[in-house]
């Protein structure tokens, strides 16, 4: 009982607010998701992850090994993934890019926060960090066939990052009228994305609903052993592992349906994907959770 309710207080405020933002549409709201995620991926995400890994007292060995093994278990999960979509017989341009790059912005960097508060924040930032460069160079590629490494240069997540981790490194501090304005400009980036999350879930379609629980589950096991033997390999301490499997097991991204439909890959396939990987989550990550909070992991 116990267990289940530090779960549910973990996840709680999560599912509440993309309840929130599901209802909203629902009910005939107008909700501009193109300039809410304009906002976030533009001002706020990238003040929350300079404050959060800013203020981190990171030691570069570990952020050395957290980042590679972060690097590591993408790349295991992405094999893993592969094969799997081609037993099958699904499209690789379609399928690899979302099952491979989830939600670790809209819901990984709540749920760490949540589950092991702003030590866990900055690990997931770190991780999330790692992501958003493969998912803006090696994503885009294998949706277009023609991304370019430049393309997480553009991102303003990417300076967020580099810089905090830079400040975080060298120890070195803002002025705190300036550190506030970012306090207050990352604030908003948390709740802006689960409400963004839940309009989107509401305004997609599911095709292929069996094949997409299938694949959802598949995904939530082959990440979160890649993540797993990635820790071991690196030598993670065990905060450094929980954190990295509950980002790779988090949900389909929203953004991996834009760019299916920026790039003409099955958006369709992809939008039932995102739904339904969303709707599992409801009860993978209490799962993840309960099991790294009970010990479970070896």
């Amino acid at each position: 009982m116990l267990l289940a309710l530090t779960v549910l207080e973990i996840v709680a405020p999560v599912f509440m607010l993309g309840l929130a933002g599901w209802t909203w549409v629902k009910r005939g709201a107008e909700f501009r998701v193109d300039f809410v995620t304009r906002i976030c991926f533009t001002i706020s995400v990238p003040a929350l992850l300079f404050t959060a890994l800013a203020r981190a007292e990171l030691d570069p060995a570990f952020f050395a090994s957290l980042a590679g093994a972060a690097f590591a278990a993408y790349m295991l999960a992405a094999l893993a993934l592969w094969v799997a979509i081609r037993l099958g017989k699904l499209s690789v341009r379609v399928w690899l890019a979302p099952l491979v790059f989830g939600n670790t912005g809209n819901v990984g960097l709540p749920v760490a926060m949540f589950a092991f508060g702003d030590e866990g924040l900055a690990l997931a930032a770190v991780i999330f960090a790692v992501m958003a460069c493969l998912s803006f160079t090696v994503g885009v590629w294998l949706v277009s066939g023609g991304g370019s490494p430049a393309e997480a240069a553009k991102q303003p997540i990417f300076y967020g990052a580099a810089l905090g981790l830079l400040f975080a490194l060298m120890d070195w501090e803002l002025p705190s009228f300036l550190m506030r304005g970012l306090d207050l400009a990352g604030q908003m980036a948390i709740p802006l994305m689960l409400l963004t999350l839940g309009v989107s879930v509401a305004r997609l379609s599911v095709k292929g609903a069996g094949r997409a629980i299938a694949m959802s589950v598949l995904r939530v096991i082959l990440c979160g052993a890649a993540a797993w033997g990635a820790a071991r390999i690196f030598g993670l301490s065990d905060i450094g592992r929980d954190a990295l499997i509950l980002q790779l097991t988090m949900p389909v991204a929203v953004t991996s349906y834009l760019l299916a439909e920026r790039y003409k890959a099955e958006p369709s396939e992809v939008a039932g994907l995102v739904v339904v990987s969303t709707l599992v989550s409801v009860a993978a990550i209490p799962l993840t959770l309960a099991a790294i909070l009970e010990g479970w992991l070896p």
